[in-house]
């Protein structure tokens, strides 16, 4: 053979070895809560993750994509065991999830083990998970809990009246960045939330008959924050003993995960305002074809898509968009590919997306209040959507991080 005929073929060998390599299929782990108290939650994340696959014909840079799942239970131990397991024995190239805060604060950090492994949020929203110390291969899509009540504590203040108020929310960190981004400005304004007149309880609490006693009578209102079982548990329980006090509503309080459930809390709830990443009433085509498209998917699923769905829907679809971005090629440990998540900007059922230099997600929010849709289930209606809202609310990085870290007590309200 000659020197030409070999290198040719050699060429030839290469291209062809190329092109298979991409027609492989690709790996691609989902996490999610699919144990415990936030189970619910849980399954519908997995229903967006589906979506996004759908929605891409099943391939993405021209690699079919083989999804494996794991399961948690919202704690960060449970998260690392199946992330491990998904990356160390399954050989996931990509990662979408977790689902609760402090399961993405741990994945998070074991991510900085595996730098040629990329990490995407699922719905994971403690602020820290980006804000401090992040990981060069994990990227958030979807905004943190903090982000999520942008608008909320102005509109309690000077539209409610309600210049005092007590809270009750789970004690993790999730909770710790959604009171403190419904507080921040809520305080700053003059309203008051004494630091003993909130109420911190563990995830999977069943029985809330001493915290119900323990409310104070001589505040305005009642901020809560728990999410899926906890919530539904916890507002079955305050109706039942006649709790008169009005309601303001972290995002996973009034999300369709909770009004979607059976409970007795109908009635109760209606006129609740709250702030979230999604709105079921927003007048829009991208959101309605959305909400048809996974109303269509899954019949058995809630009346309309919850935050969970969505962000997971939305992280996966990022993952899709940067593989085909990349042809599908991670031979480089998927530097590249990162690189091409790094910069992605895309729509979304709720508006642009796009990411910030600690790769979380700047993004609209939507002020709602919950009604009685035409078809009896009960929405949240949108008041208000405040547009591409960043991770530090508009202050540079410096200056937003003198705030301090979000914990039970921050802010003092003092």
């Amino acid at each position: 053979m000659s020197k030409r005929n070999l290198l040719a073929t050699v060429a030839a060998l290469s291209a062809f070895g190329l092109n298979a390599a991409q027609a492989e299929s690709l790996k691609m782990g989902a996490l999610a809560t699919l144990e415990g108290a936030f189970t619910a939650l849980g399954e519908d994340g997995m229903r967006g993750v589906q979506l996004a696959i759908n929605e891409f014909g099943g391939t993405a840079g021209g690699r079919e994509i083989e999804l494996i799942t794991g399961s948690s239970d919202a704690s960060p131990d449970s998260a690392i065991r199946a992330t491990r397991r998904l990356v160390e024995q399954d050989g996931v190239q990509i990662l979408v999830g977790p689902l609760s805060g402090s399961e993405g604060l741990a994945v998070r950090d074991y991510a900085k083990t595996q730098p040629d492994v990329t990490f995407v949020n699922g719905s994971s929203a403690a602020q820290d998970t980006t804000l401090r110390d992040p990981s060069d291969n994990f990227f958030r899509f979807s905004t943190d809990g903090a982000q999520w009540m942008a608008g909320l504590g102005e509109y309690t203040l000077n539209e409610k009246g309600y210049e005092s108020i007590a809270i009750i929310a789970e004690d993790y960190s999730f909770p710790y960045s959604l009171v403190f981004g419904f507080l921040e400005p809520y305080c700053r304004l003059g309203g008051q939330a004494k630091v003993e007149d909130r109420f911190w309880v563990p995830i999977g609490n069943k029985d809330y008959s001493s915290v119900i006693a323990s409310l104070p009578d001589d505040v305005d209102a009642l901020f809560v924050g728990l999410g899926g079982a906890d919530a539904v548990n916890f507002l079955t329980q305050y109706e039942q003993a006649g709790g008169e006090l009005p309601l303001v509503a972290g995002s996973i309080t009034v999300d369709q995960t909770v009004l979607g459930s059976k409970g007795r809390t109908r009635d109760f709830v209606i006129g609740t305002p709250s702030a979230s990443p999604i709105s079921d009433t927003w007048d829009d085509p991208r959101w309605a074809a959305f909400v048809a498209s996974y109303q269509a998917e899954f019949p058995d699923g809630f009346p309309s898509p919850s935050i969970f769905a969505h962000a997971y829907y939305v992280n996966t679809k990022a993952a899709l968009l940067a593989l085909d971005e990349v042809g599908g090629d991670l031979s480089d440990g998927g530097a590249n590919y990162r690189t091409a998540l790094s910069n992605l900007s895309f729509e979304t059922p709720t508006g642009m997306v796009s990411l910030d230099a600690r790769r979380n997600a700047i993004a609209d929010i939507f002020l709602t209040e919950v009604i009685e849709g035409p078809d009896g289930n009960l929405v949240n209606d949108t008041v208000k959507v405040t547009s591409q809202v960043s991770q530090t609310f508009g202050l540079e990085y410096e200056e937003f991080l003198e705030y301090g870290v979000v914990g039970r007590d921050n802010p003092s309200c003092s």
